[in-house]
């Protein structure tokens, strides 16, 4: 079992991350059984309290079940898309974020290469419709409408490229994206010189498929999908340095 040594205060918390993280991970997977109490607690370094605490912590967000006369077991989260609990887990670790967008990146571009070809000439409408809803709403500085409309543009993306595989798969993802689980999107079009970026991105993927420019419409997608990379790294950046920032005024 690939656990290691806690060296924390809170000794309960640090075994609910260890633990977390290796379901995240992939390591721990759905049905397996974790070692007993004691073995676990020999494993990790630390009390049997500690361990039950932070078991009875991971019952309750669903990610562990405990069988009668059997053990304890890691839940079976991949039964139906992004679970709950999987879903709180995804927003509680920044690790999986970047791997969101590269996810979003390869699917969307294969979507937006699809509905160039594929796409019928009402689905190349609709995405046209919503695009220039968009820029009505840019130019009315409504950034909640234009977060809204961002959504809805790419989700009619993935309806042109009619692979229904898909589409149900990027409709779980797009309703972590509305809820905000990984990042606030409102927040990134409440800044003007962000939202004009967004704006011109989502026009390039537009137009490529209009013209039904399969590899720029892929290429487009990846772009866009760098930028907001980019944006979430300087956001966790700036929130590290104001962390930093506030202990030097503290310690003043």
């Amino acid at each position: 079992m690939p656990f290691q040594k806690i060296q924390s205060e809170r000794v309960a918390d640090s075994v609910v991350i260890q633990i977390e993280r290796l379901i995240l991970r992939g390591i721990l997977r759905g049905g397996e059984r974790l070692p007993s109490e004691r073995d676990l607690a020999e494993r990790l370094g630390v009390s049997r309290p500690s361990v039950r605490e932070a078991i009875q912590t991971l019952q309750n967000k669903g990610l562990l079940t405990t069988k009668a006369s059997a053990g304890v077991f890691v839940a079976s989260l991949l039964g139906n898309a992004f679970t709950p609990p999987l879903t709180n887990l995804f927003s509680t670790h920044n690790e999986a974020v970047f791997d969101y967008l590269s996810f979003r990146r390869d699917l969307e571009g294969m979507a937006a290469e699809r509905a160039a070809t594929l796409g019928s000439e009402t689905d190349l409408k609709v995405i046209q419709t919503i695009m220039d809803q968009m820029t009505v709403a840019h130019d009315a500085q409504d950034p909640d409408r234009e977060a809204t409309l961002d959504a809805e543009f790419h989700m009619a993306i993935i309806e042109a490229s009619h692979n229904v595989f898909l589409l149900h798969m990027v409709r779980s993802m797009f309703d972590m994206l509305k809820k905000g689980v990984f990042y606030n999107r409102q927040v990134m079009f409440n800044q003007s010189a962000t939202r004009t970026a967004l704006l011109d991105q989502h026009r390039a993927i537009c137009t490529a498929i209009q013209s039904r420019n399969a590899s720029a419409a892929r290429q487009a997608v990846n772009d866009h999908m760098a930028f907001i990379k980019t944006c979430m790294q300087d956001a966790q950046k700036a929130e590290a340095n104001e962390e930093i920032a506030k202990l030097r005024l503290d310690h003043t």
